[in-house]
């Protein structure tokens, strides 16, 4: 079994930088993909990057460029990194194994 747990959300101005930490235990050696998902006030929850087992990546169009996802597997964490935050980043983030097992979210919110 795999349990998530993520950290590092806050408050920021419009411009600024944040990273957000996945910290992975149990079955990790299941995985196949790590990802980030985000949930705004009133939206649906949406995909935001993933890291591949073997470490290629995929990014959400609204993020390219700004955000970029990581991983240290010698501290089994997954890192996002995101830059140029816009108001519109405002959101819950959630870390997820294989879109299968989540943890309870982070919230991010980008002043103007």
């Amino acid at each position: 079994q795999v349990q998530l747990v993520e950290s590092g959300g806050g408050l920021v101005q419009a411009g600024g930088s944040l990273r957000l930490s996945c910290v992975v235990s149990g079955d990790t050696f299941r995985i196949h993909a790590m990802g980030w998902h985000r949930q705004a006030p009133g939206k649906q929850r949406e995909f935001v990057a993933r890291i591949l087992s073997e470490g290629g990546t995929n990014y959400a169009d609204s993020v390219k460029g700004r955000f970029t996802i990581s991983r240290d597997n010698a501290k089994n964490t997954v890192y996002l990194q995101m830059s140029s935050l816009k108001p519109e980043d405002t959101a819950v983030y959630y870390c997820a194994a294989d879109r299968q097992v989540w943890g309870q979210g982070t919230l991010v919110t980008v002043s103007s």
